[in-house]
């Protein structure tokens, strides 16, 4: 099997899983769409080789696949800020979610307490 035909295979396999996450709800559409970026890409290179070979040589690469690295690289840079920024979110959000759950809590208590009092006092 050719180098050209693992990576149209590969494209395809990658596209129908991140489909497949989508569908059952794993994934969340804001994540898909780097994904299916992803795969396309993948898919348009596998599926005409001389493009990348382009694209390297005019951007000075002697190797495509140095190219082809980089780009990796840079993608996995992205998705590692792109989860930061989700995680501090998330934990802010947490954070604000337990002070409410307390003051909430501490108030109901109150309202129990005042209650129980109201209802031993007659």
């Amino acid at each position: 099997m050719s180098s050209q035909w693992l990576g149209l295979i590969g494209a395809i396999a990658l596209a129908v899983f991140i489909v497949e996450l989508l569908r059952r709800g794993i994934l969340r559409e804001k994540f898909a769409v780097l994904w299916l970026v992803v795969a396309v890409a993948a898919l348009v290179v596998a599926a005409y080789p001389p493009l990348l070979v382009g694209i390297a040589g005019a951007l000075g690469f002697a190797v495509p696949a140095n190219f082809l690295f980089l780009v990796s690289a840079g993608l996995l840079l992205a998705v590692s800020v792109q989860l930061s920024f989700e995680v501090s979110r998330l934990e802010r959000n947490l954070a604000r979610l337990t002070e409410d759950h307390v003051l909430l809590a501490e108030r109901v208590e109150r309202l129990q307490s005042r209650r129980e009092d109201s209802d031993g006092t007659q």
